[in-house]
């Protein structure tokens, strides 16, 4: 394990839930944490798997919590998704798996919804899912249109537990259609992508911070940026003892990390 960070490594790309707050609460050091990074001439980027609001929901969100951040600070892969499907699709449309939140983004960014002929059927974390959705998702899909999601997470975390998340609705639809999405969002490598486009800068620059082992962490150690763990979500040390991605970094909390810039 690392003692300390290099001094090339400028930006803090930090998880959300299950690291700088758990549900609605924030995490206590995660303000000071912030702050420190400014003070040691780093930036931060908060950058969620969490597809199911917007960024201006997460913005507000944030603020509530009272942190205050400028709307380039945050990143979602809900706009990973878009990016992709507007390089891949001219005049994209596309059927969509859903919160209203998740389709306004969408719809915003120039991409038709439709049940009729999509380009492609878009799965995210839909807390308004049915079991027509699902129906409509698994015929398109059946008949060969191309199956994307916005990110492979199984669970989501609260302050009463996990609930599930993209990853366990796209199972569903695997089951039933024998067809694997292809997931965005973190570890996958159209996420590095975006976020190196967006900063101006090189994956050597980043250190990815967050609580899951196959999302946090696996975006640093499969694409060589530096990853740090917190336990303050999904993951415990335990994990670490039956996995193959290991973090460069282990804090028990946010603020911790301090003590390595």
């Amino acid at each position: 394990m690392n003692t300390r960070l290099e001094s090339n490594k400028k930006y803090f790309i930090l998880d959300m839930d299950g690291t700088f707050y758990l549900g609605n609460q924030l995490l206590e050091g995660s303000l000071e944490f912030l702050k420190k990074v400014e003070a040691a001439g780093k930036q931060f980027l908060f950058f969620t798997n969490n597809s199911s609001r917007n960024k201006q929901v997460y913005l507000e969100k944030l603020a509530g919590m009272g942190c205050h951040i400028d709307e380039s600070q945050l990143l979602t892969s809900g706009m990973v998704t878009i990016h992709y499907i507007k390089n891949t699709w001219q005049n994209p449309k596309v059927y969509l798996l859903g919160t209203p939140a998740l389709e306004q983004e969408f719809e915003s960014n120039g991409i038709q919804l439709t049940e009729t002929r999509p380009d492609a059927v878009v799965v995210g974390f839909d807390t308004t899912l049915t079991y027509e959705k699902l129906e409509k998702a698994c015929t398109l899909i059946r008949n060969h249109t191309p199956f994307l999601a916005t990110h492979p997470d199984n669970n989501c975390p609260t302050e009463s537990g996990y609930i599930p998340d993209c990853g366990a609705m796209c199972a569903f639809i695997t089951q039933s259609t024998n067809v694997l999405p292809k997931y965005l969002g973190k570890p996958y490598k159209e996420t590095i992508d975006y976020i190196t486009s967006f900063l101006n800068c090189t994956k050597d620059e980043l250190v990815f911070v967050g609580d899951r082992l196959y999302t946090d962490i696996a975006i640093g150690a499969q694409h060589g940026a530096t990853s740090v763990l917190v336990l303050t979500g999904e993951t415990r040390l335990e994990d670490l003892e039956k996995s193959d991605v290991q973090p460069d970094i282990i804090v028990d909390r946010l603020l911790d990390l301090t003590a390595y810039l």
